[in-house]
């Protein structure tokens, strides 16, 4: 079985802010290269695992299809909030970097 992977606007506006904050703070173009490759990586790792095993990650909160995913990235990584809406799709509710105290 494979589910459809959307983001909604405020996971769009979560990857955009967070983009927006590795920029603001790069001082090389390697490291503004790098906000780049944080976004790509995210959205890569959410299509690619979730589209699969969305079931496999933890569960937050009292609803059994509220889960989170951690995406890897350099020595940290981010928190991928989401929604197994229907047998056939998840839908990306919200990203934050995981030293965030939570979601905007």
């Amino acid at each position: 079985m494979t589910f459809k992977v959307e983001f909604t606007p405020e996971a769009d506006a979560d990857l955009d802010r967070l983009f927006d904050f590795l920029l603001e703070r790069a001082e090389t173009v390697d490291e503004a290269m790098r906000a780049y490759e944080a976004v790509e990586v995210i959205r890569t790792v959410a299509n690619s695992h979730l589209s699969t095993t969305p079931y496999s990650y933890r569960k937050v909160g009292a609803r059994p299809t509220l889960r989170e995913l951690i995406v890897p990235f350099g020595s940290t990584g981010y928190v991928l909030r989401f929604d197994i809406r229907t047998p056939e799709l998840v839908l990306v509710l919200g990203a934050r970097h995981q030293r965030e105290e939570d979601y905007h």
